[in-house]
């Protein structure tokens, strides 16, 4: 199989090397402030800073939010946090491929730091195309020329066929960065060759891609257990013939969830032994948590947790298991009366010696908040590109790189 180059296979001494890293950040939409460094601290911390020390010319890429967003920020802010986190004077500059830009990739020295204006700023950046097409935009006739090398480390945005993460693959050596190099190999260790039983942990509030993911990874034999919590655990027991009552069946519908059920129902027939559902539910009666079996059901009150019946169903199959994704909380975790399944699966799932991954915001979030971060194996910070790739979908950042390598191993 064809693989990706890495920074093990490319030498960057003196080089120019163009690294595009996924620095989009949450910002406060007053203030303008960018109110959370996770994703630049991750870059820098790993290929930036090892660009640097082993004397490469760095010129950094990235994206900040969208046109017309509040979020749509310059990268000033970005470059300052960067220069904190390496300890190190990082420069900017506020243009992407005019006369400034190139002037100042022309003047680096060994061992600098540039970055450069955000890439969303170039209207045609979010066009789709394959490389050779994005090759000819202006982006990458303007600053190829300049550089001697490509690293894609934003694997967050490996999903887009974007010019500035597949564009320079074209006419470039491009090699895939630290970030991007972890990010496969741990999702690979859970989808080419698992360690078995392995176990999915869905929930959420997001259900759209729950059969998706479901299918692909029951269908090739890549899951032993798919266990359903959180909006995902509703459709999947209404695939189930289970009436969840008016609140819960309207929020269904208001969402378009209802379209999955019949999907759904098929997935639960062939694989019924597979696929685990809530037993038991928490409901919220007058703000308090009130405990109902599925039998109870249909129920006047919005369901916002799984039962305790349930958190010790899942967290006997988990403590067989040997790989685990978990990708969604199991329930309201943010309001205490409703984190007990939550913390109950989650804290299972870090007390295991099974190899574990765990990907999404809302995962990572409710994982920080009940100090169970340090104990998981891989955390994922992909949003879109995580999900694309639990469907067993092609990732153009990722097929880009390969494509480039074709021809260089």
């Amino acid at each position: 199989m064809v693989e990706y180059l890495t920074l093990d296979d490319v030498s960057v001494k003196n080089k120019v090397v163009l690294v595009r890293v996924d620095f989009n950040s949450p910002v406060d939409p007053e203030s303008k402030k960018v109110l959370d460094d996770t994703r630049i601290r991750a870059h820098g911390e790993t290929t930036i800073r090892e660009l640097a020390e082993k004397g490469a010319k760095v010129v950094v890429l990235a994206h900040q939010g969208r046109k017309g967003s509040p979020d749509f920020i310059p990268l000033k802010q970005h470059a300052e946090i960067l220069g904190k986190i390496l300890a190190k004077p990082v420069k900017y500059i506020d243009d992407l491929f005019g006369k400034k830009a190139r002037y100042a990739i022309e003047n680096l020295k060994s061992g600098e730091i540039l970055v450069l204006e955000n890439v969303r700023t170039f209207e045609k950046e979010t066009e789709k195309g394959t490389p050779e097409e994005h090759a000819k935009t202006e982006l990458v006739k303007n600053l190829a020329p300049l550089a001697d090398l490509f690293i894609n480390d934003a694997f967050a945005a490996a999903h887009r066929a974007h010019v500035s993460l597949i564009g320079f693959t074209a006419v470039l050596p491009s090699a895939a960065g630290r970030i991007m190099e972890k990010e496969l190999k741990s999702l690979s260790k859970v989808l080419e060759s698992p360690e078995k039983p392995c176990v999915f942990v869905l929930g959420g509030a997001k259900a759209d891609d729950s059969l998706e993911i479901s299918r692909y990874i029951l269908t090739n034999n890549i899951a032993d257990y798919v266990l359903t919590g959180g909006v995902v655990g509703h459709v999947f027991l209404v695939a189930k013939g289970v009436d969840l009552g008016k609140p819960n069946m309207n929020f269904l519908e208001k969402k378009e969830l209802m379209g999955l059920v019949l999907g759904i129902k098929e997935l639960l027939q062939k694989y019924s032994d597979s696929i685990k559902v809530p037993v038991d539910v928490a409901v919220e009666v007058k703000g308090k948590r009130k405990e109902i079996s599925v039998e109870e059901m249909p129920v006047d009150h919005p369901i916002f947790d799984i039962g305790a019946k349930t958190v010790e169903a899942y967290a006997n199959i988990i403590r067989d298991a040997k790989s685990i994704v978990v990708s969604g909380p199991m329930g309201v975790y943010e309001n205490s009366e409703f984190a007990y399944g939550t913390k109950g699966v989650f804290g299972e799932i870090a007390g295991s010696k099974a190899f574990s991954l765990a990907g999404g915001g809302h995962t990572i979030a409710a994982l920080q908040e009940f100090g169970l971060s340090k104990k998981i194996s891989y955390i994922s910070t992909a949003g879109g590109a995580l999900i694309e790739f639990l469907m067993g979908k092609k990732l153009p950042g990722v097929t880009a790189l390969e494509k480039a390598a074709m021809g260089r191993i």
